[in-house]
């Protein structure tokens, strides 16, 4: 799960001079948030916020942003619009492709006096017959709905049809509901299955490490075909935020687990090199007992290569540490030279 820390927020404030506290705009996408805090604590004059392409599930912990005018959470978990009433200044909210299906949830953005645009194609309730009638008789200040203008004609004719619509959309409600009930059951079962598989999966490596080798297994194991990875990908589901988000934890355990041998690694005498960097050693080391494996915990490659001599004086004691997933450890060494024109 990956936390809004203060770290994170003030990466992202590089054009702020990496301050938090008078930061007017903040882009936190494609970070895989799980869920929403801190940044109503200490961002207080946020004026755009920018959350799409992330994990979360609810709105929260944002009602103390009074300055806040646009919010982005286009592709995330949410299922129902809440906690935006302290949001006074908000004019701009997306919540595009997400998973709102109570509709009745927008009558909370009544508060916000000032919201002139709403995004809401690609949700459940946007299917919903009489959809745009509603949140138009809702919304009176609103001026334009997934992209389009409402004319006064149409809010005149949404308002007088409001109670047959209102009839409508309850019930359309309570069959969202009744289906999200059975979602969510096939997704808790889904994933005890999958986690009973992954139980059953350890004992036999642990059988296995036992019997062979942790190369001969690696070998047998590791550099089959995927037949696991297309048996979950060719899976028919509903998309659900359940499905999403076991989707993303699959993915997430396929790239610490991935094989070291798509990597193409080559170790010489005085250099590693592979598709991406080459780095050249203060000494000489031996290619035949060099390892390279993949840290089943981080999933962080690791390569390994002992000395062919003793150290030389100009040693000195380092691991070295390249790209992200890339970690090249010797006993004593240099900081390695990356070679630019290697290719």
């Amino acid at each position: 799960m990956v936390r809004i820390t203060e770290e994170l927020v003030r990466s992202r404030a590089e054009h702020n001079e990496g301050e938090i506290f008078s930061l007017e705009e903040l882009s936190l996408h494609q970070q895989q948030i799980e869920r929403l805090e801190c940044i109503g604590n200490w961002c207080l004059n946020l004026r755009i916020l920018y959350l799409q392409n992330n994990l979360v599930p609810r709105i929260e912990n944002i009602n103390k942003l009074k300055k806040l005018q646009y919010l982005n959470l286009a592709l995330n978990n949410i299922e129902r619009i809440e906690n935006l009433q302290g949001c006074e200044d908000l004019r701009k909210l997306d919540l595009t492709l997400n998973f709102v299906g109570e509709l009745t949830s927008v009558q909370s953005l009544c508060h916000s006096l000032h919201l002139e645009e709403l995004y809401l194609v690609g949700n459940p309730c946007a299917l919903f017959d009489g959809y745009r009638a509603f949140v138009i008789a809702t919304l009176l200040r609103l001026k334009v709905l997934d992209g389009q203008v409402i004319e006064r004609s149409e809010r005149i004719r949404a308002l007088q049809d409001i109670e047959r619509v209102t009839a409508k959309v309850e019930e359309q409600e309570r069959e969202h509901k009744k289906q999200r009930e059975r979602e969510r059951t096939e997704g808790e079962k889904r994933k005890k299955d999958r986690e009973h598989k992954k139980a059953n999966t350890e004992k036999q490596r642990e059988t296995n490490n036992r019997e062979k080798t942790q190369a001969v297994y690696q070998h047998n194991t590791l550099s089959r075909p995927g037949d696991e990875e297309r048996k979950f990908w060719s899976e028919e589901t509903e998309f659900t935020p359940e499905s999403r988000l076991e989707a993303h934890n699959f993915i997430e355990e396929r790239r610490k687990t991935q094989r070291t041998s798509r990597e193409q690694q080559k170790i010489g005498k005085d250099h590693a090199r592979s598709l991406i960097f080459q780095l050249v050693l203060p000494d000489e080391v031996s290619p035949d007992s060099s390892v390279a494996r993949r840290s089943q915990t981080t999933g962080h490659l690791e390569v390994t290569m002992p000395r062919h001599s003793p150290p030389t004086p100009l040693s000195l004691p380092r691991c070295v540490c390249v790209c992200v997933c890339v970690c090249v450890c010797l006993s004593r060494t240099l900081p390695p030279v990356v070679n630019s024109n290697v290719w």
